[in-house]
């Protein structure tokens, strides 16, 4: 009688749990709700795509990105709180923020056969070759689910040969950093309009016995080109690159002669800004020389926002002021510039795609906006939210109070994105050789007419040979 009662309930509870598998199939499978918290200031779209099944997943996430600068804690704790199906693993590559270093290991981990999901580059080039070697998946089919166009949807186009690999995470404009106690001493007021001969003058204005006008941090095996793009970087309508849009060579442009001119009069002539020579042999570098107050002005992108106010590495003691990236012409439009970003990307080998995808859409949108320490690349954020993103980020230094916030809202405010080439699986190559023939030339060993007909030569034979 017993074994009959237990049998019949089986089946009385099996029978139910199919009605109910019938009757409610689609709560059982919705998707987790895309609505931000009453607190939350951003919240992400609806996107089906960015909305796998509720499977428990673990995903590994390797960045260059340090804690300090980019609140990975409370970002992946939001995450996983929204998205709780999915585990994310860092791995950060540099305890030193350093992305070349980062780099080497990544490419390291992908030769042992480790586990890859979410991979994170800092700059174009290190994108571009990646995708040329299969290393990146493309998002175009989850894109086309959630109904977006990268375009559209952000500030940064990440669009490589017809297809998107990756989206942008924060729009870092590049500007320049000024000592605000120098600037005074030297009777000069903070720039809100000027040009690369202003920017000349002031370096000039501003060095003393004690320090110099500028530190330019490259370029440096083959990194840090855009010190080799001065003037090239504020061009609109045409090419901020190395090469044009249709892959050939752009080393024929004025503006590119211009920005050696300006390299070799600053430091040999002008004598206001530190040696390549020194940044060489004492390995230098732009936080150092910025903020010990070796060097009045840097120009540098403005992924530094969350170190202005200074860090327990870095700490400050002086004022800080930021200025518009510096013009060709006085006619020329105010803050246009050189543009940043971390791609933010799939491994092609992961085995978790989709909630890869799910979490690079969440970070390039609501994460950052809310709980990153760097202004978004993603157009869902309103001017009028730029201030507090602002007030957040500088609260995490030791003394926001030192740093003209006036000067850094109008400089973020009228920043806005040059010409954006997309890059060339080869663009390493071209960097290498560009690197290595202007040491020839700031180091005295060629002259400037010998370094640009040898830096055009090397440069078409490497199109040529990749096309």
């Amino acid at each position: 009688m017993k074994r009959t009662l237990w049998f019949g309930l089986a089946c009385l509870v099996l029978v139910l749990g199919l009605l109910s598998a019938c009757s409610g199939g689609g709560s059982q499978s919705s998707q987790p709700s895309s609505s931000p918290s009453a607190s939350s200031p951003a919240s992400s779209p609806s996107a089906s795509a960015s909305q796998p099944s509720r499977e428990p997943v673990t995903i590994k996430f390797h960045t260059h990105g340090v804690e300090q600068q980019y609140n990975w804690s409370e970002t992946i704790a939001a995450f996983q709180e929204k998205y709780p199906h999915i585990k994310v693993d860092l791995v950060v590559l540099s305890e030193k923020g350093d992305s070349q270093e980062a780099l080497q290991k990544l490419d390291l981990e992908a030769a042992s056969g480790a586990q890859l999901d979410v991979l994170m580059f800092s700059d174009p080039a290190s994108y571009a070759q990646r995708v040329g070697i299969g290393m990146v998946a493309p998002l175009d089919e989850f894109i086309a689910k959630d109904g977006f166009k990268v375009e559209e949807e952000y500030k940064v186009n990440t669009t490589l040969d017809g297809m998107v690999y990756a989206l942008p995470g924060k729009f870092n404009p590049w500007y320049v950093l000024l000592n605000k106690d120098h600037l005074e001493a030297a009777g000069l007021s903070v720039p809100k309009d000027w040009t690369w001969d202003d920017f000349a003058s002031y370096a000039k204005q501003l060095t003393t016995p004690d320090h110099y006008g500028t530190y330019f941090h490259g370029p440096q095996n083959g990194g840090w080109m855009e010190f080799l793009k001065l003037h090239l970087g504020n061009r609109i309508n045409e090419s901020t690159e190395f090469l044009k849009p249709d892959g050939s060579s752009n080393l024929d442009s004025p503006h590119f002669r211009k920005t050696l001119e300006l390299r070799w009069k600053m430091e040999k002539e002008d004598k206001s800004a530190v040696p390549y020579a020194d940044m060489l042999s004492q390995k230098l570098h732009y936080r150092t020389q910025f903020f010990t107050q070796a060097a009045s002005m840097i120009l540098i992108g403005s992924w530094m926002n969350s170190e202005l106010g200074g860090t327990e590495q870095n700490p400050l003691s002086h004022r800080v002021a930021v200025a518009p990236y510096p013009k060709n012409d006085p006619s020329d439009p105010v803050g246009v510039t050189p543009v940043t970003t971390d791609f933010m990307a799939v491994a092609e080998k992961s085995q978790h795609k989709e909630a890869a995808y799910t979490f690079i859409r969440w970070y390039t949108t609501e994460g950052l906006a809310n709980y990153g320490r760097n202004v978004p690349s993603w157009n869902g954020v309103s001017s009028d939210a730029l201030e507090s993103i602002i007030d957040n980020i500088l609260s995490a230094t030791q003394h926001p109070e030192l740093v003209d916030k006036e000067s850094l809202l109008y400089t973020l405010s009228s920043s806005k994105s040059g010409m954006i080439v997309p890059p060339v699986s080869y663009q390493s190559e071209v960097y290498k050789a560009l690197n290595e023939e202007f040491e020839l030339f700031i180091l005295g060993e060629q002259n400037l007419d010998t370094t640009l007909k040898k830096m055009q030569d090397r440069v078409q034979q490497i199109i040529d040979s990749n096309r």
